[in-house]
């Protein structure tokens, strides 16, 4: 028998006569197979189709590269382009040649007898073979570039965790397990276990092209006797793969043991009892052994056995079984589940400390109250001027108002949910409620809603939208009842513009969050502007044209660019309108957040872009984050779970394969200049090791902290998704006791919205003092878990970013003794009686009670409890009007058509209930000089007299007589709620002198 590696050749070949069915085989030739050639359309349309789709992915292609260089990152776009190019053809060559390879030398060393020729048993392969055979350097080449472009393009999107290895940092902090810097784990390991993964990978794709080629041309032949199945070359070949997979998993087993510190267990995050005593060594044990075995399957080549390479199988499949799923399981089940705090204790301690730092809990301020209230002659006067800062315009409920009141034209709309600034107006930092007058063209006629109008025409918004948070006017004197407008359509309504100096702000918005998907801007030589404007103060009907002359924005005024634009937008008006020529440009991808996003795809950005007027310029500001979620030992969670409350909508969080993290910091601060499009991004926390990394991959994109302009400063603020996050893990990991973690028995939860239960309360910005003044802050508050009547804590973090204190969050946690709860406080304002009674005219027929958002303000030691109260009538034309706020203070229910009212009610209401009970107040002629209630005033009108008849008899109508009075001041300084409880008041104390007369 000939020997197998012999090359055929000659007429043994495969093409030899002596083939079955050759030349000169006896089967004799085959009759030519007929085959219709294609029809000349059918081709005509394949090539089409192809073209267009080519051209649809240039179009795409060359368009994002014009939008970057449009806003000035051209950089960012290259370093990209270059870095997934690279790594295509890298990792793609890599997979090729591997696939090449094993093709190649399987045909190369094929055996000069196979199945099918004279004397050997036909396998069925050879129509297969005779097929493939003369194209061989097609098949493989084919082959080896398909597995290629598979690899390539997974490799490619790879860019981020290549780029972090490459520029790997140290945290300057260690793991307690295996002494690794954080860095290690963050930018080393994800991609070591990509290399490993893709080895593997490279070892199975090989082996599987080397298996068909080697059974297609005989190589292996299953029917064949034990020890026959495989030629030489072909054992060489398995084997050698085989031992590069082995060995390529061991290496992998060897780095899943660093994973055991970021994996998420059933209780927590991080190593555990059962991995540190059973899944550790067992994964050390298993590396070992395949070591082994990858050294058996090499020796294989030379011994030409299976057996130790199969036994070397079996014992590391058996030991898989045992280490890695038995004993596991037996010792969680034997030594930790019966007696879970013991034994994992330590864990969880590791895990807390974790967590705590990669959130920054560690840095926050717990201190206890001890629930004293505010009291003394002046308690009225100290309240009020405690709360005048707070903000009784909802920023949900007044969008309507918004609307109604300052969107003069239909094609104009604000927000659902406003955004809080806040501004130093007269010397004072004033909240205020603004939105952006964005362009809204569902607004137009649908008769108008045409190509020109849409995209050439309606092209921008138009200034911004301000009212006082606190419902006061400018000089903040005295609250009013209706809405107090910083900045509106009005010429008196401009406190923002004077502001921004003589010239006022640019009031054009091409660059927002409800951006048309593109438009063409840009005014014809010699022609006129058509892009309609609104200018301030007119509220004709005659139309005001404007152009943009911004440095963003692409030009299009050559027939390629129209071209390749008109493909992307699938428009053809882009070619053949006349709206479009030389000095045309046009503006796409404007929304600030997709626009940060892609100018920075390395941050995660925070879902809450905000206007400020800074400069003379409206910019929007955002928050851009670097996360991760291989912190070790940190708890990972949802970031879309934990940012959930009921003003919160989609976050589209993408930076991450999930949006599990562990590890969250607020990096950079953005700017999107809302008219003409300038992007710029500031550093923020310069110590974080990741944006440094980032620094390094895209240089010169990030500019220095100390580069942020004061006037931008002073309206930078604490970002609301890193403080909702900060609070979902707190309500947990304020607890620094593993035993009393693990128990759960102090754990805190968000409290549900009052107004909408099935949603968490959002955090509220306000004017706010936890003990070391008056700040700017982000608040929340805490109830028992599942206690949600209850108050827990109270959370608020400065967010004052020209304060040295910026970021301090502060914890105000309660005794154990019960304090209402946001949820308890509304259920109480919905079945007061007096607020009932209050509401009943403005709530009957055709109209509803609207409840506004329900603030906490600490005061003191303990906390009071405001809600503004809006009713609206039913038509699309009515919108909310604030009619009532509501206090409750020191368990006190208090009601006023403003808050000062309300204040003074809630202290009337707490002296009838007592709290001067003991004395015996004289009767005053004249009214107390302030609004503070008197003790005769407190009196309760039930409360019996003593002496006798005629003496009780008197002292009953000079209390009366003192409630008529107090009445007629309440009347005189308009505090309508006030006057009817104390007329109230003495006509019950009339009725008891007239029933003691009886």
């Amino acid at each position: 028998m000939s020997n197998p590696f012999d090359r055929p050749s000659g007429p043994t070949g495969p093409d030899g006569p002596q083939r079955p069915g050759g030349n000169g085989g006896s089967g004799g030739a085959r009759p030519a197979s007929t085959s219709r050639r294609p029809g000349a359309l059918v081709i005509t349309a394949i090539i089409l189709v192809l073209a267009f789709m080519l051209l649809s992915a240039f179009a795409s292609f060359w368009t994002e590269r014009l939008w970057f260089g449009s806003v000035g990152y051209q950089e960012v776009f290259t370093t990209l382009l270059l870095t997934r190019i690279g790594l295509f053809f890298v990792f793609a060559g890599l997979m090729a040649a591997v696939v090449a390879v094993a093709m190649a030398m399987a045909y190369r060393y094929r055996p000069v007898l196979w199945p099918g020729m004279p004397g050997m048993p036909d396998d069925g392969m050879d129509r297969y073979r005779q097929l493939v055979g003369p194209r061989m350097g097609w098949v493989i080449g084919g082959t080896a570039a398909l597995m290629g472009l598979f690899a390539g393009a997974s490799a490619s999107g790879q860019w981020r965790s290549y780029s972090l290895w490459r520029h790997s940092k140290e945290f300057g902090t260690t793991d307690p397990y295996f002494n690794k810097d954080v860095g290690f784990y963050v930018f080393d390991l994800p991609f070591w276990h990509y290399i490993v993964d893709f080895v593997m990978a490279l070892a199975v794709v090989g082996l599987i092209a080397s298996l068909l080629m080697n059974y297609l041309f005989g190589g292996i032949r299953l029917s064949a006797r034990p020890g026959e199945r495989l030629t030489s070359a072909a054992q060489i070949q398995v084997s050698a793969l085989l031992a590069l997979f082995v060995l390529a998993k061991a290496v992998d087993y060897w780095l899943d043991r660093f994973d055991l510190v970021t994996n998420s267990g059933s209780i927590f995050t991080g190593m555990g009892y059962t991995d540190d005593k059973a899944v550790l060594p067992a994964k050390e044990i298993l590396a070992g052994i395949a070591i082994v075995c990858a050294l058996l399957f090499l020796a294989n080549i030379w011994r030409r056995t299976w057996l130790l390479p199969s036994v070397g199988v079996a014992l590391f499949a058996l030991s898989a079984i045992i280490l890695g799923l038995i004993v596991p399981t037996l010792v969680q089940a034997i030594r930790v589940n019966p007696n879970v705090p013991d034994r994992e204790g330590p864990y969880i301690k590791a895990n807390i400390d974790a967590t705590r730092a990669a959130y920054q809990l560690d840095q926050i301020d717990v201190r206890d109250v001890g629930g004293t209230a505010v009291s003394g002659d002046g308690e009225l006067e100290t309240l009020d001027d405690v709360t005048d800062g707070i903000p009784l315009v909802d920023p949900q409920i007044v969008s309507e108002i918004f609307e109604q009141q300052q969107q003069v034209r239909a094609y104009y709309s604000v927000p659902n949910v406003l955004d809080v600034d806040r501004y130093e107006i007269e010397g004072k930092d004033r909240a205020v409620v603004l939105g952006v007058r964005e362009l809204d063209q569902s607004g137009l006629a649908e008769g108008d809603q045409n190509w020109s109008n849409l995209h050439t025409a309606y092209t921008h918004g138009n200034g911004v939208i301000a009212a006082y948070a606190n419902q006061r006017p400018e000089d903040d004197s005295v609250q009013q009842t209706g809405i107090q407008w910083a900045e509106g359509q009005e010429a008196d309504e401009d406190a923002l513009t004077r502001l921004a100096g003589e010239d006022g702000y640019e009031t054009r918005v091409y660059f927002g969050e409800q951006s048309p998907t593109y438009s063409i801007v840009g005014q014809r030589p010699g022609g006129a502007p058509v892009e309609f404007d609104l200018p301030r103060g007119d509220r004709s009907d005659e139309e005001v044209a404007t152009t943009y002359d911004g440095a963003a924005g692409v030009p299009i005024g050559n027939i390629f660019s129209q071209l390749l634009y008109a493909v992307r937008f699938s428009e053809p008006n882009l070619l053949l309108s006349s709206r479009v020529h030389e000095n045309s440009k046009i503006l796409y991808d404007r929304n600030p957040r997709q626009m940060v996003e892609k100018v920075a795809p390395w941050l995660t950005v925070d879902s809450d872009p905000y206007p400020a007027v800074v400069d003379g310029r409206i910019q929007w500001i955002l928050d851009g984050y670097t996360v991760t979620d291989k912190y070790p030992l940190s708890q990972r969670e949802s970031l879309e779970e934990m940012t959930d409350d009921s003003l919160q909508e989609n976050t589209g969080f993408q930076t991450l394969p999930t949006d599990e993290i562990n590890y969250l910091r607020n990096s950079v601060k953005a700017t999107v200049d809302a008219y003409d499009g300038t992007v710029t991004l500031y550093e923020w926390d310069e110590e974080d090791p990741i944006l440094q990394a980032w620094e390094e991959v895209f240089p010169d994109v990030v500019q220095p902290n100390e580069d942020i302009p004061e006037a931008l400063r002073e309206h930078l603020r604490y970002p609301e998704d890193l403080f909702k996050a900060q609070r979902f893990q707190f309500q947990r990991y304020h607890e620094t006791s593993a035993s009393a973690w693990f128990e759960g028995s102090s754990r805190w939860e968000v409290p549900s919205d009052p107004q909408r239960t099935t949603r968490l309360q959002p955090p509220y910005r306000l004017f706010t003092d936890t003990g070391e003044g008056e700040t700017w802050s982000l608040t929340s508050v805490y109830v028992p878990r599942r206690k949600e009547n209850n108050l827990a804590a109270y959370m608020a973090v400065n967010s004052d970013a020209t304060s040295t204190d910026y970021g301090k969050v502060s914890v105000l946690q309660l005794p154990n003794e019960p304090s209402g709860g946001p949820l308890q406080i509304a259920n109480t304002f919905a079945t007061n009686e007096d607020v009932s009674q209050a509401l009943l005219p403005y709530t009957t027929g055709d109209a509803d009670r609207v409840p506004g958002n329900l603030l906490t303000l600490p005061i003191g030691d303990t906390f009071m409890y405001v809600q503004p109260v809006y009713t609206r009538r039913a038509g699309e034309s009515n919108f909310p009007i604030l009619r009532f706020v509501l206090v409750s203070y020191e368990g006190n229910v208090g009601i006023g058509e403003t808050l000062r009212g309300a204040i003074a009610d809630s202290l009337i209401f707490a002296d009838d209930g007592g709290r001067d009970q003991n004395q015996s107040p004289e009767p005053t002629d004249e009214p107390s000089p302030t609004d503070e209630p008197t003790p005769s005033e407190g009196a309760s009108p039930t409360e019996a007299p003593s002496g006798s008849v005629q003496a009780q008899i008197r002292e009953l109508l000079r209390r009366a007589e003192t409630k008529f009075v107090q009445a007629d001041q309440a009347q005189a300084d308009g505090e309508t709620v006030r006057w009817a409880r104390l007329m109230e008041q003495g006509r019950a104390l009339i009725e008891e002198a007239v029933e003691l007369a009886d």
